[in-house]
């Protein structure tokens, strides 16, 4: 089984922007917060180098590691249907991100929710498995052109 490692960095990027497309202020962020009973900061948050390093850090390697892992199950694929492409492989990016990702974080959101305010915690996971079936969408079909 070959990777295409290019495709790989290229998807995980693609993902890491769209996520930071989706939680800017004029777009999810202040819904989000707002769903989660927490203030939207009127001021800029000043953060430790160490707390940012973890949260960007942290979030391109997640981003990574599920490019990795949609490139693995994209290659096995095109190994049973060879003519798999762009579309085939933003099929299995939607896949993952409705079947595995959105199902396994709904009943984290909704025990997570501080408020207890369950069908906000429904307004959040939308927004939040929104942004991911788009990205792992997006890196599939990437993965998928150059498999």
């Amino acid at each position: 089984m070959e990777i295409n490692w290019l495709a790989v960095v290229i998807a995980s990027v693609s993902m890491f922007f769209i996520g930071a497309l989706w939680f800017m202020p004029q777009t999810f962020y202040n819904v989000w917060m707002t769903a989660q009973g927490r203030k939207i900061p009127t001021e800029r948050v000043e953060m430790s180098a160490g707390s940012t390093a973890l949260m960007f850090g942290g979030t391109f390697i997640a981003t990574l590691v599920q490019a990795v892992t949609l490139a693995i199950i994209i290659t096995l694929t095109h190994t049973v249907d060879p003519t798999i492409g762009a579309f085939g492989g933003a099929a299995v990016g939607a896949l993952l991100g409705f079947g595995i990702g959105a199902a396994a974080s709904f009943s984290h959101r909704q025990f997570g929710q501080s408020n207890h305010r369950q069908f906000d915690a429904v307004w959040v996971w939308l927004i939040e498995i929104g942004q991911d079936v788009v990205s792992l969408t997006v890196a599939g079909a990437i993965i998928g052109a150059w498999v």
